[in-house]
C-alpha cells in the first residue's frame, strides 16, 4: 500500500482540491493553517471543515460521500409531530450561542472526548459575532436543553453539532431550522458525515464532487451575513410549515 501525505498550510489560499483528500481516514486533506474567520470561510466556500482533538495540529477535511439535508425533504416522524403540536419546547434562535456551542462540546455518555475545544469555540463565537454562525435552540422552562449550531453561507447551512438533554429536543431544532430555510430559500444542509439520527429524518448522502458543485452555485451570495431574529422560530407550526 502506498502511504501518502498531506499538505501542511501557510494561507488561506493554499486549500488543495478537496478531490486530493485522503481515503483513509475519509476526508482528511490539510494540516496547519488557523481558525480566523478569513480561514474558516475560505474551507467552507470549498466543501472543508476543521476538525481534530487535543495535541493535534489543525486539520482540515472534505469526506466522501457528503452527508446533506435538503431542508425540503425533512422527514418529521408522527411521535415528534405530536411534540411540535403540543409545543413543548420554545425555540429561540441566536439567544445564546455561547450556551449552545458549550453544551455540544461538553463528552458524550459514550465517554469519548470532544473535538470542540476551546479554541474552536472561541472561533466560531467570532462567526457567530460577524453573522455567520447560528444557534437553534430549545428551552424549557427557562432552561436550555437542547440545540444545534452552525454556519450560514448564501444558500446552504453547514450544521455542526447538536446536543439533546431532553427526549427530542435536538429532532425540533433541526425540523425548526429546516422549516425556517425552506422560507429563506436555502438549498442545503450540510451534515458532514452519516449518523443513524440524521438519516431518520431524511439526510441522505451525495458524492463530494456533488457536494461541491452544490456549492459553487449556493454558497456564493450577495445577502449580508446577520443575526437571526429570535423569534422567528415563532412562525413555524407544529406541521412543520410557515405560517402566514
Amino acid at each position: 500500500m502506498v502511504s501518502r501525505t498531506i499538505p501542511w498550510l501557510d494561507s488561506s489560499d493554499d486549500f488543495p482540491d478537496p478531490s486530493s483528500a485522503l481515503e483513509e481516514p475519509n476526508g482528511l486533506l490539510a494540516a496547519g493553517g488557523e481558525l480566523s474567520p478569513q480561514w474558516l470561510l475560505a474551507a467552507y466556500r470549498r466543501g472543508i471543515f476543521p476538525w481534530y482533538n487535543v495535541g493535534d495540529p489543525i486539520l482540515w477535511w472534505s469526506p466522501n460521500p457528503r452527508l446533506v439535508l435538503f431542508p425540503h425533504e425533512i422527514r418529521i416522524h408522527r411521535s415528534l409531530r405530536r411534540i411540535l403540536r403540543q409545543r413543548r419546547f420554545e425555540v429561540r434562535i441566536d439567544t445564546d450561542f455561547s450556551a449552545v456551542i458549550t453544551a455540544c462540546a461538553k463528552p458524550r455518555e459514550s465517554g469519548a472526548g470532544t473535538w470542540i475545544l476551546p479554541a474552536m469555540q472561541v472561533a466560531y463565537h467570532r462567526m457567530f459575532e460577524l453573522g455567520y454562525a447560528h444557534s437553534v435552540e430549545c428551552w424549557l422552562k427557562g432552561q436550555l436543553v437542547g440545540g444545534l449550531y452552525g454556519m450560514a453561507l448564501g444558500r446552504v447551512f453547514f450544521g455542526e453539532s447538536m446536543f439533546s438533554l431532553e427526549t427530542d429536543a435536538s429532532k425540533v431544532a433541526l425540523v425548526h431550522l429546516a422549516k425556517l430555510l425552506v422560507a429563506e430559500d436555502f438549498a442545503m444542509i450540510d451534515c458532514q458525515m452519516s449518523t443513524a439520527h440524521l438519516l431518520s429524518m431524511g439526510a441522505r448522502e451525495i458524492s463530494r464532487n456533488e457536494f461541491c458543485a452544490g456549492l459553487e452555485r449556493w454558497a456564493v451570495s450577495s445577502i449580508s451575513p446577520r443575526r437571526w431574529p429570535a423569534d422567528l422560530a415563532a412562525s413555524i407550526d407544529w406541521n412543520g410549515t410557515a405560517v402566514d
